[in-house]
């Protein structure tokens, strides 16, 4: 008898540009997004205070996520598997330099859409973290296999909108979510580049 192995989703190739390309155009869809939501809706955009005390919690919540991350990562096989997956299609084209427009580009555009614009738009409640984080979550979906990744990214989504709600400050979850960007990203590339060398 013959043993079937289910064979892994074949990884695609892109090049840094198209990389780069991607996030580009992705942010400028959604601040498009955005703003039409804003124009046509009967809601007000969720305030941005830049603050250092809401900077300064923006930047611890985006270590502790990295941190739930990295023990999500070691822990749930499927997870470790899905993101694996999920960086080796956008981290590893990009140039370190690069990080720091992945992190800056979905930070702004992503919050901006849905806890800036998504969250007031559905009531400001909690019914509203869980559908804008749903909806996010689903932005991260890139294939079958990757149903890990899209729970992972719902449940951060989750993390950000309540931060959101709970301080009045969009600037809490654009700034973790920069942070959490640029700290798991870089953590991944060095890895990649220690097993290389190997």
């Amino acid at each position: 008898m013959v043993e079937q192995h289910k064979q892994e989703p074949e990884i695609p190739s892109m090049t840094r540009i198209q990389v780069l390309g991607a996030m580009g155009v992705t942010a400028i869809i959604l601040l498009i997004v955005a703003k039409v939501s804003l124009h046509f809706g009967n809601f007000s955009l969720f305030s941005w205070n830049l603050n250092q005390r809401e900077f300064l919690l923006g930047v611890g919540l985006g270590f502790v996520i990295t941190a739930l991350s990295g023990l999500t990562y070691r822990l749930w096989t499927g997870y470790r598997k899905s993101a694996d997956y999920y960086l080796q299609v956008v981290l590893k084209p990009l140039a370190l330099p690069d990080l720091i427009w992945l992190g800056l580009l979905p930070g702004l555009s992503e919050e901006l859409l849905f806890r800036g614009v998504m969250l007031p738009a559905l009531g400001s409640d909690y019914t509203a973290v869980i559908v804008s984080s749903l909806c996010f979550g689903i932005l991260h979906f890139s294939g079958s296999q990757q149903w890990p990744y899209v729970i992972w990214a719902t449940i951060v989504g989750m993390i950000f909108a309540s931060s959101a709600l709970v301080t009045g400050n969009l600037l809490v979850p654009i700034v973790a979510h920069i942070i959490t960007n640029w700290i798991s990203s870089y953590f991944w590339k060095m890895s990649q580049l220690a097993a290389i060398k190997k």
